[in-house]
């Protein structure tokens, strides 16, 4: 089974950058790391969690949430690493949140910004942008 663990989360002032990471671990038979689409979501209190970002399992091909990243974050696949990462940068206090990694393979390891669509979650790392 593939295990996510999300790291990199904090306090940041607005206008401050954080980078998450999240780092895959272990596998099915038959899968590799790169079988694998990961995508960023975050819930804010009282929210819906909404996705972020994503990028294929080959790690060319990324798709951003534009309403939610604003051109500030970008998302990185380091296939040596095993970790996906997102740089978040500009943030601000509607940034705040929970942001979890997810994964799924199948579809050709692409990806897609709808929660439903993953299997696969990390236990979140908290973000909170506040002065």
């Amino acid at each position: 089974q593939l295990q996510l663990v999300e790291s990199g989360g904090g306090l940041v002032q607005p206008g401050g950058s954080l980078r998450l990471s999240c780092q895959l671990s272990g596998g099915t038979p038959g899968l590799t790391p790169s079988s694998f689409a990961v995508a960023w979501f975050r819930q804010a209190p009282g929210e819906e969690r909404e996705g972020v970002s994503c990028v294929s399992g080959s790690g060319g091909r990324a798709i951003y949430a534009d309403s939610v990243v604003k051109g500030r974050f970008t998302i990185f696949r380091d296939a040596d690493t095993n970790t996906v990462s997102v740089q978040m940068n500009k943030l601000d206090v509607e940034d705040t949140g929970v942001y979890y990694c997810a994964a799924r393979a199948g579809y050709g390891a692409s990806c897609t910004l709808q929660p439903a669509s993953y299997d696969i979650w990390g236990q979140g790392t908290q973000v909170t942008v506040s002065s």
